[in-house]
């Protein structure tokens, strides 16, 4: 038996079903735990080398717990999540939303900027690291396809020339992978 589909009132975003293909950043877990080993280390090694030291005060202990958190907050990546027609952006304060099928920007500013910025015709805007497209493929193409659509429909004012150096960009990176992958590159 199919589970109900579930249909979102006029004019608000939609809902996800259990298996209505949404996608994730699938390197997040490992980030996160990264961050999370990271801080552990900093504050495992911080606090026995000062408990060898001075005998560890409770100020210091309470010192190393915090630069260890701070470390960690720094660290943690955003979780990335793209269900058919909303992409999700989720940091440890913050989640952004956007409206795929009502992008109206795309920017992704020169120079050192590595992050792709998308506002929808109700004001969300979301920011997605390149890193992220360059390692889930699929969640790119959804992304690049919704923004090409929203161009076929006129609704995307701004960024088209943005997309299109985003999409070289994507392509070469991904080029290079499967010819590095191959023995090739």
């Amino acid at each position: 038996m199919q589970p109900p589909v579930r249909t979102p009132a006029p004019g608000s975003a939609p809902v996800p079903g259990p298996s209505s293909g949404v996608l994730h950043d699938s390197g997040w877990p490992g980030e996160a735990r990264a961050a999370a080993v990271c801080a552990g280390l900093l504050l495992g090694t911080s606090l026995g080398v000062d408990a060898g030291a001075y005998g560890l005060p409770l100020s210091h202990a309470l010192g190393w717990i915090a630069l260890s958190a701070l470390l960690f907050v720094v660290l943690l990546p955003a979780r990335v999540s793209l269900a058919p027609g909303l992409l999700t952006v989720r940091g440890l304060w913050f989640t952004r939303t956007v409206r795929t099928d009502r992008i109206t920007a795309v920017a992704w500013p020169t120079g050192t900027a590595r992050r792709l910025r998308l506002r929808d015709g109700e004001g969300g805007w979301a920011e997605v690291d390149l890193r992220v497209l360059l390692d889930n493929p699929v969640l790119w193409l959804r992304i690049e396809s919704a923004a090409l659509s929203a161009r076929r429909r006129g609704t995307l004012a701004h960024g088209t020339a943005d997309l299109a150096r985003l999409a070289l960009r994507v392509d070469t990176e991904t080029t290079r992978s499967v010819l590095r992958a191959s023995g090739l590159g």
